[in-house]
C-alpha cells in the first residue's frame, strides 16, 4: 500500500513535505479542511511515509462493509450521543494505545467558519501529548506534518498563534472560499 500511495500522490501532482511524526503519540492539526478529499490525501500521504494515522468517526458509521474500511484506514469509533464525553473517549484511547497519531481538524467542519474548536487543545493537555501543524495545501499541492505547536494554558492565544502559522504558510483549501482564518487574519 505504501508504494501505491506514493505513486498516487506523485501521479496527482502532490508533494510530501515531511515524514511521519517522530513521537509515538500526538495530535496532528489538519488544516485547511474544506473537502472530504482532505482525508484521502492526508491518509495517502501518511501511508506513503510509513505511518499509520487515526481519526475519530461516529460509531454509527461502523456497519458492514463501511466499518471494515474505516477501521483499516485508522478510524476510531466514538459515541457522539447526548451526554457522551468525546474528550474523555479520546483521552482513554491515548492511554490504552502504544502509538496514536490522531488527526483533528480544528475547524470541525468543511463549511466556512471563523471560530475554531478547542477540543484538540483539551485532549492534548489531558492526554499529555504534543500537537503538530499538519497541512494539506491544495494551492501548492503539498502535504505533510511539520512543526510542533507550543501549547499553553491559554486556548484563545494558542488558537490565534495556530491561525497565524497557517496564514504565514499561505495554505489553500480545495475550496478556498470555505477556508476562513477569522479573528482579523483574513
Amino acid at each position: 500500500m505504501k508504494y501505491f500511495a506514493k505513486f498516487f500522490l506523485w501521479a496527482t501532482g502532490w508533494k510530501a513535505i515531511s515524514g511521519k511524526v517522530p513521537v509515538p503519540k500526538c495530535i496532528c492539526l489538519g488544516v485547511p479542511h474544506t473537502s472530504l478529499w482532505d482525508f484521502v490525501i492526508s491518509w495517502l500521504f501518511y501511508v506513503s511515509v510509513g505511518g499509520k494515522s487515526n481519526i475519530v468517526v461516529n460509531k454509527k458509521f461502523f456497519f458492514f462493509p463501511v466499518g471494515y474500511l474505516l477501521k483499516y484506514m485508522g478510524a476510531i469509533p466514538v459515541d457522539t450521543s447526548k451526554g457522551a464525553s468525546l474528550v474523555k473517549q479520546i483521552v482513554t484511547e491515548f492511554k490504552k494505545r502504544e502509538t496514536l497519531h490522531l488527526a483533528i481538524a480544528p475547524e470541525a467542519t468543511r463549511k466556512p467558519v471563523t471560530k475554531w474548536k478547542g477540543g484538540f487543545h483539551t485532549i492534548a493537555r489531558a492526554a499529555n501529548v504534543p500537537v503538530f501543524y499538519a497541512v494539506f495545501d491544495w494551492k501548492n499541492k503539498e502535504v505533510g506534518v511539520l512543526d510542533e505547536v507550543e501549547i499553553t494554558d491559554d486556548l484563545q492565544a494558542d488558537l490565534l498563534k495556530i491561525k497565524q502559522w497557517y496564514k504565514k504558510r499561505g495554505v489553500g483549501g480545495k475550496h478556498p472560499e470555505k477556508f476562513i482564518l477569522g479573528d482579523g487574519l483574513d
